[in-house]
């Protein structure tokens, strides 16, 4: 995976996700760009077991199952929120902190009883979020672009992004994840580029998509 040059990225794709959030977001950030996209939700496909230990094994693993179910080719993206204060958890197993329902309140008060415990100070509640993109093809060829964001958490604020948005404050901003406007917290070049996804993203499409004025 990605040892080859990059493939250019044409319609029609599938969106290897059944989480909503993430589906608006990717669909954001592929719009100027044309590409027609369904997600794997809209098609009825099953989630694959993420068996992985990187973010990066994960995506692929969702990127390959679209792929070869639909015989298109499929864009999954594995994420998660990495505090340095508890040994980079929960890092691949985000999604798990919230449980079946999905409840990222819960997570979140977890994250903060658990640095709570340990006596962090706020200061020092240092985390990162990382983006694993993975373009899958029919015939096995595979492209892998990562991103990353540096920031400090803090209660939460804000009712916009989903997650652990709330809780994310990047470095050199004032205003949490979760207080941000898609065009705030992703745009889509290398320069405008500020969540982890949209970091990702840039690179994709630096590689695989036209170039946009």
């Amino acid at each position: 995976m990605g040892l080859s040059p990059a493939r250019p990225l044409t319609s029609p794709l599938v969106i290897a996700t059944h989480n909503a959030g993430k589906l608006r977001e990717m669909r954001e950030l592929l719009a100027p760009f044309g590409i027609e996209a369904r997600s794997a939700g809209e098609l009825n496909l099953p989630e694959p077991d993420e068996t992985g230990t990187t973010f990066a094994e994960n995506a692929a693993i969702k990127a390959r199952a679209a792929a070869k179910a639909t015989g298109m080719p499929s864009f999954a993206d594995d994420s998660g929120l990495c505090v340095a204060a508890l040994d980079g958890a929960p890092g691949i197993f985000s999604a798990r902190w919230a449980g079946p329902d999905k409840d990222f309140a819960a997570a979140m008060a977890r994250i903060a009883h658990e640095l709570d415990i340990r006596g962090v100070a706020p200061a020092d509640r240092r985390a990162h979020f990382v983006s694993a993109l993975v373009i899958a093809w029919p015939d096995g060829h595979e492209d892998l672009f990562e991103g990353r964001v540096f920031g400090t958490l803090v209660p939460p604020r804000g009712t916009l992004g989903f997650g652990y948005d709330p809780i994310f404050l990047p470095d050199g901003h004032d205003r949490t994840f979760g207080e941000m406007a898609s065009a705030d917290k992703h745009g889509w070049s290398k320069t405008g580029a500020l969540s982890h996804r949209a970091r990702a993203f840039a690179k994709l499409a630096e590689a695989c998509l036209p170039s946009i004025d």
